[in-house]
């Protein structure tokens, strides 16, 4: 079984900015293999690379971030099929978390784990998401 480097295209907005922290940390925004495609954790960062502000708005950028992925592939977020989402301080972050999911996944859901954790990759990141998704036959 072959796996395929989702390519994202040149100028690509959301992540033109992201090409050299792929090449840099050694990983792929997604993976196509296995009649799946694999997102790579999703921050709650602007195209620019800063973080936005707060967890909701956080949030709203990671699942555009997935989105845009999804898109890319042909797909869209009813093809998700598995999702992790990561939060620094889960007791204060989930409902804002959710307030926002529930604009963007609408059933029927994927599976989903929600993990509390004690940090991300900078400290003013909230809230990481990966999520996994059928590809169309």
């Amino acid at each position: 079984m072959k796996s395929e480097v989702l390519q994202i295209p040149p100028g690509n907005e959301m992540f033109e900015g992201y090409r050299t922290a792929f090449e840099r940390y050694g990983f792929s925004p997604a993976v196509k293999s296995g009649g799946f495609l694999f997102i790579s954790g999703q921050v709650g960062a602007r195209p620019d690379g800063s973080a936005a502000d707060g967890v909701a708005d956080q949030t709203e950028w990671a699942l555009k971030r997935i989105e845009e992925l999804l898109r890319i592939a042909g797909l869209d977020l009813t093809d998700l099929v598995d999702v992790t989402s990561y939060h620094v301080d889960i007791e204060s972050t989930l409902p804002d978390f959710m307030e926002v999911k529930r604009r963007f996944i609408k059933s029927p859901y994927p599976a989903w784990s929600i993990i509390g954790i004690s940090g991300l990759s900078r400290p003013e990141l909230k809230v990481e998401i990966r999520a996994v998704a059928a590809l169309r036959e």
